[in-house]
């Protein structure tokens, strides 16, 4: 197979087309009605959803929104950064697509398949498999399958937490924002939580996260009682793994603890959950309970070594 004929679809979860109420409430809609996201009966979730969170939530969260915007949504100007250097980096044309907003992950597929590309290799940037993530592109990769005539090869890339290049550079990012800013008493891994059901149904992601920091952490040299991990980002009022990120930071401040430098390695790039509700939101919690000292450490966004890393992963996978 010749690599003109062969694409690499980079997918993330995505974001809405503005911060305003409206672009907010299309892409909390289409978010939220995905079974993969919210499982709960559909007759009474489609109810709770049309009459009681999107005539409320999306004003609020255009607010946050509007906070963090640029240009364009922090996700989509790093996921087009991260495409244009890896489509320089690979003999194969690179593109990228969101779950949910724009650009769909469908739409995508369909210009490259259309335009003669007989595989597409699906790279969803979830380094730590979730049901509610890279689940929700297998579905979608499903259902798209199944709209089509003329099917191309396709190879998913489940997940990469374990990837050498990826750990390296995970390490590599820390280390230098250390080596910029000094090192803090405690370095918290925050991971984006999942409902506490779903862990028990089967779904492995929380262990996948406590061996994404271990390995990190091993790289950094780090002493068992110099970092943490927790998890982020609840919603609804059922329990979700623990311990919660927003909890621990409150019980360090009040402890004692003077200062905290926050990474979040679930995150391919930075978003509303890295730069608004770690970054301001938490720090603002930390600082309130006693804390003296807070810093969110970048996700790896375009940075050389993402680059590299993800160069490989791919490349180890390429037909």
């Amino acid at each position: 197979m010749s690599s003109e004929k062969t694409a690499v679809v980079l997918v993330n979860l995505g974001t809405p087309d503005a911060p305003t109420p409206g672009a907010v409430r299309r892409y909390l809609k289409q978010f939220l009605s995905d079974p993969r996201v919210v499982e709960a009966p559909r007759f009474v979730w489609f109810w709770v959803l049309r009459l009681f969170i999107l005539p409320f939530r999306p004003k609020r969260v255009a607010r946050l929104y509007a906070s963090i915007w640029g240009d364009d949504s922090p996700i989509r100007e790093v996921s087009e950064q991260q495409t244009r250097a890896l489509d320089e980096r690979l003999d194969v044309t690179v593109r990228y697509a969101m779950t949910y907003g724009y650009p769909g992950l469908p739409a995508v597929l369909d210009e490259l398949a259309d335009a003669g590309h007989d595989h597409l290799l699906i790279l969803p940037l979830y380094p730590q498999y979730s049901g509610s993530t890279t689940g929700a592109v297998i579905d979608v990769l499903a259902d798209w399958s199944r709209g089509r005539r003329e099917v191309p090869g396709l190879t998913l890339i489940k997940d990469y937490w374990q990837h050498d290049a990826w750990v390296d550079a995970m390490a590599d990012s820390i280390r230098d924002f250390r080596d910029q800013h000094g090192a803090a008493e405690k370095l918290l891994f925050s991971f984006h939580g999942i409902p506490q059901r779903y862990q028990e149904l089967g779904d492995r992601y929380g262990e996948r996260c406590l061996r994404s920091a271990g390995l990190i952490a091993e790289r950094l040299g780090l002493e068992e009682d110099a970092w943490a991990v927790t998890f982020q980002s609840r919603f609804g009022p059922q329990e979700w793994l623990n311990p919660y990120t927003d909890k621990t930071l409150e019980e360090w401040g009040g402890a004692g603890v003077r200062s905290v430098q926050v990474v979040c390695p679930g995150f391919a790039a930075d978003c509303l959950e890295t730069l608004e509700e770690i970054d301001s939101e938490n720090r603002e919690i930390f600082l309130h309970a006693g804390g003296e000292s807070f810093a969110y450490i970048p996700a790896l966004n375009a940075r050389p070594t993402h680059i590299d890393a993800l160069a490989r992963i791919i490349a180890e996978r390429l037909p």
